[in-house]
């Protein structure tokens, strides 16, 4: 068990929860919040960046708090989508593994509202919910938060827009005399107009490491390419990271769809997610990402939040980013739990001018990194058209005897020969990038 969790008022039962887990140094964030929690009374608003351990840092203190003889719902804790409400939901419930009483329900949209409003009519301690679905039920009656002590904001710079929808009549249905708990990775105005509309006039204001832990061992690089160069340049930077697990995010749906199926066709392993996909096909997809069944995940903005896999070696900004704070949560995928990790943005030219303003806002340092000359990007096409036809299965419907008379054609090559022959007729076709009378650079072996 932590000496250092326990210092800051953690329990016995917890602290033997967190050395299950492998947590045995709290974060910046846990340090300054879970002694407020557990000993104030005040609202708490918590600036942290994306991977410092912002669930404990509530969670943990939470739990303690709750009285399992009470069998009202004492804490309720929003967060902008399903995915973060997931893993909320199983973060608080390793953290209460040995606390088997306290009873937490996951209410989030996008999956049947009646086993929800079926596992709200037994003892239920803690919701975890999307604002959406917690006014549906609210609507429905099947849910009583009126006794409810604490309400957490996970996230609230991610849901200003569902929260000025949802926000009131949440709200109207919790007393008074809750504490609030707002957490955010930036600050803009419409948080700061939540902050005084939703929360005490002698609300604590507390701040993680800004400057260090929200980028802490995220190498940010970017690589600038003409657009017809763009998609050769990300398949031989996938090809070199082959066997790690990755984020790619592009602006649209359509360019989701697109570069996924770019990424099929060249045999990597990947899936895709947006907004227009089906809750179970969305959990499929990142299901499979968290097993490491699949190891590239191609992606809009919506799942820059609530994917918290410790294994993402990079993250590929394939479009760069409209704000400043989208920067922040897409590259806050990676270096997570302590590690390191790579931001990699593909730019044009004319986003070239971007780069200062995003380090002057955001307190970073971009490395300009060179893009793969042409033999190497001829050289990784080639390796993925080897690889396509290693992975391609052989045809059912070709008859013996027409296979027997393509055998009859390279009889008489060795091993050795055929391969010689095959990709010299690879190159042949597709080998464009130098003029047919120069010798171009010899593959390497």
């Amino acid at each position: 068990m932590s000496k250092k969790f326990s210092k800051l008022g953690v329990n016995a039962v917890f602290q033997e929860s967190l050395a299950d887990l492998e947590i045995s140094v709290p974060t910046d964030i846990q340090v300054k919040t879970i002694p407020l929690i557990l000993t104030a009374k005040k609202d708490i608003v918590a600036l942290a960046k994306t991977g410092t351990g912002k669930t404990a840092a509530f969670g943990i203190p939470l739990l303690q708090l709750i009285d399992v003889d009470t069998k009202t719902i004492q804490a309720v804790i929003l967060a902008p989508t399903r995915e973060l409400g997931q893993q909320i939901y199983a973060n608080l419930v390793s953290f209460a593994k040995h606390s088997p009483a306290i009873s937490i329900a996951s209410i989030c949209g996008g999956t049947p509202i009646k086993p929800q409003i079926e596992k709200l009519k037994t003892t239920t301690h803690v919701v975890v919910a999307t604002p959406g679905r917690l006014v549906d039920l609210i609507q429905k009656q099947a849910i009583n938060i009126k006794n409810a002590d604490y309400l957490v904001l996970d996230e609230a710079d991610e849901m200003v827009t569902a929260l000025k929808e949802d926000l009131d009549p949440i709200v109207k249905e919790l007393p008074e005399t809750r504490r609030t708990l707002l957490f955010t990775a930036t600050m803009p105005g419409a948080i700061k107009q939540m902050v005084q509309n939703y929360l005490n006039k002698n609300v604590m204001h507390l701040e993680a490491d800004m400057e260090t832990i929200g980028h802490q061992g995220i190498d940010h690089q970017y690589v600038v390419v003409e657009p017809i160069e763009k998609l050769d340049v990300l398949l031989h930077f996938l090809h070199s990271r082959e066997g790690e697990q990755g984020i790619i995010f592009c602006r649209t749906k359509a360019a989701v769809n697109k570069l996924a199926k770019n990424l099929a066709i060249n045999k990597f392993s990947s899936g895709a997610l947006h907004g227009s996909l089906t809750q179970a096909i969305r959990d499929r997809v990142m299901g499979q990402f968290r097993e490491g069944g699949v190891s590239i995940l191609i992606a809009t903005d919506l799942a820059s939040r609530g994917i918290d896999v410790k294994n993402i070696s990079y993250v590929v900004n394939y479009h760069l980013p409209e704000t400043f704070d989208l920067y922040v949560h897409r590259s806050g995928r990676t270096a997570r739990a302590g590690a390191n990790g790579l931001s990699l943005t593909i730019l044009q030219k004319e986003e070239l001018e971007d780069i200062p303003v995003f380090e002057k806002e955001l307190g970073i340092t971009f490395h300009k990194t060179k893009k793969a000359d042409a033999a190497s990007i001829e050289e990784t096409n080639a390796l993925l058209w080897a690889k396509k036809i290693f992975k391609t299965k052989p045809s059912r419907i070709v008859s013996d005897d027409f296979k027997n008379k393509i055998k009859t054609v390279f009889h008489h090559l060795t091993k050795e020969e055929l391969i010689e022959k095959v990709l010299a007729n690879y190159l042949d076709q597709t080998s464009s990038i130098l003029p047919k009378e120069e010798n171009p650079k010899k593959i390497k072996n």
